[in-house]
């Protein structure tokens, strides 16, 4: 059993469960597959007996959903703070754009690919679509900001651009033509929810 280096039991407890996560969304990003985080996997890399992975999580869908309610805030993060340094509603959706393009880039994608082909994807569900919410908020404040009078849809419909970019970059499209042109018909679709001057 390790030996426990935290103040409490309980500190203990948290500091191995954020060790399984963490040894969790390392296996989906080097992997690039979701059947690759077996309990057994996760203890190896954590030095704990695979039995002891059953202390933390009831089964790898509640392992899989602790990875993607940890990695969301990061996503969140991310695409916040680049909207944050955009100064009108039209260069926050451009940034909203870039910054999930780069997500891709830099790899933090993968993890979402990994699990959405999951056998255990639809116990996924509910993490992902909470984690869909926190990652369109920022947008649908961007939106309302601009006047849109139907951010949702506008927001959901900007996603799905966005969402074929994504799929463009990981089939091999080159990054910057494919973040330009993805950025540059995002903005210009919102002329057509923007409110007239009249």
């Amino acid at each position: 059993m390790p030996k426990i280096s935290a103040a409490t039991v309980a500190d203990h407890r948290a500091q191995q469960r954020r060790a399984l996560v963490t040894a969790a969304r390392e296996l989906l990003e080097t992997e690039g597959d979701a059947a690759a985080v077996t309990f057994t996997a996760v203890a190896r890399r954590t030095g704990l007996a695979r039995n002891s992975v059953y202390k933390y999580f009831a089964d790898r869908a509640e392992l899989l959903a602790a990875v993607v309610q940890e990695s969301t805030p990061r996503w969140t993060e991310r695409i916040t703070a680049a909207m944050a340094a955009a100064g009108t509603p039209e260069l926050r959706v451009a940034a909203y754009v870039r910054a999930q393009c780069e997500l891709v880039r830099d790899g933090e994608h993968r993890i979402a690919r990994a699990l959405a082909g999951d056998r255990d994807a639809a116990a996924l569900r509910e993490a992902a679509g909470h984690a869909h919410h926190e990652l369109l908020a920022p947008l649908l404040q961007a939106l309302t900001d601009l006047g849109d009078t139907s951010p949702e849809l506008t927001a959901r419909l900007l996603q799905g651009l966005v969402n074929a970019a994504v799929t463009a970059l990981e089939s091999g499209a080159p990054y910057h033509p494919t973040t330009d042109r993805t950025t540059t018909l995002a903005v210009a679709a919102l002329t057509a929810v923007r409110p007239s001057a009249g």
